[in-house]
């Protein structure tokens, strides 16, 4: 009798019963799990602090393919990613003259897209990895956008303490939480309220469970909405879950941040 799937918001994919279904099902993706799981093993002897351990993941990964680092298997499935990203913020109000933080710009997946749409000098990308930024020039390059003079930057936190007060109207961070535990997450949310101009807003995706919140060899943490929406409350903040990003053909949620006070509408 054939089972009912468990849905994907539901799975714990650190069961047992879950890896040993995984592997059945996908044996040619075994060997590159056992890989990764050595990297992660040895990789978190070295590196006890999580920003710096996801440095070095990073470092490893764009060594390999830039794109894949961020999350894309193909050239075809960069762009196509990034183009979702922007449209998405384009429908929902997106300006040239806003002002743009993204926080994990990578090698401008979106970025070189939202660059070249913004007024010049009215994007901010910040990333912990020095080797993607490295890609993020070349991708700037050969976009030829260098007269738009966006900003490119490493951070080593998420406290965002080197940006002014007020100034994005767009704060903007696509799979970063997804691959952060919850002190990470709750430290950029105890900063960003700051830097977050009167009605503007924070999109940021994350990996959705709504059952038990787990983690994958630390590179992949997955949430309730909840836990994030009232982590987001603790400072000051507003979240609501984003239900029309769930139509797109991507398999993480959004949630929106603003001010308590205020909430924009678009």
């Amino acid at each position: 009798m054939p089972t009912t799937p468990v849905p994907r918001a539901l799975r714990n994919r650190t069961s047992l019963a879950h890896k040993i279904t995984y592997a059945v099902r996908h044996p040619q993706r075994v060997p590159a799990y056992l890989r990764r799981a050595g990297r992660d093993a040895w990789l978190r002897v070295k590196h006890r602090d999580h920003l710096a351990y996801y440095r070095a993941v990073m470092a490893s990964d764009t060594a390999r393919s830039p794109n894949a680092a961020v999350g894309s298997a193909s050239h075809e499935r960069w762009l196509a990613l990034g183009q979702m990203q922007f449209d998405y913020l384009f429908e929902h109000g997106l300006k040239p003259n806003d002002r743009m933080l993204e926080i994990g710009c990578g090698n401008l997946r979106a970025g070189w897209r939202f660059i070249d749409y913004l007024e010049q000098g009215h994007y901010y990308g910040i990333d912990i990895s020095p080797d993607i930024l490295v890609e993020a020039k070349k991708t700037l390059v050969h976009r030829k956008l260098q007269d738009k003079l966006p900003y490119l930057t490493i951070a080593g936190d998420l406290t965002l303490d080197f940006l002014p007060d007020g100034h994005f109207t767009v704060v903007h961070a696509h799979s970063v939480f997804s691959h952060s535990p919850l002190h990470v997450i709750d430290e950029c949310l105890a900063h960003v309220g700051r830097v977050l101009a009167p009605g503007g807003f924070f999109d940021f995706t994350f990996d959705r469970t709504e059952g038990t919140e787990h983690h994958v060899l630390r590179e992949d943490f997955y949430y309730r909405p909840q836990t994030l929406i009232a982590l987001a409350e603790r400072h000051g903040l507003a979240a609501r879950l984003m239900e029309d990003w769930e139509r797109r053909p991507h398999g993480q949620s959004k949630l929106r941040v603003t001010h308590r006070t205020e909430q924009r509408t678009t």
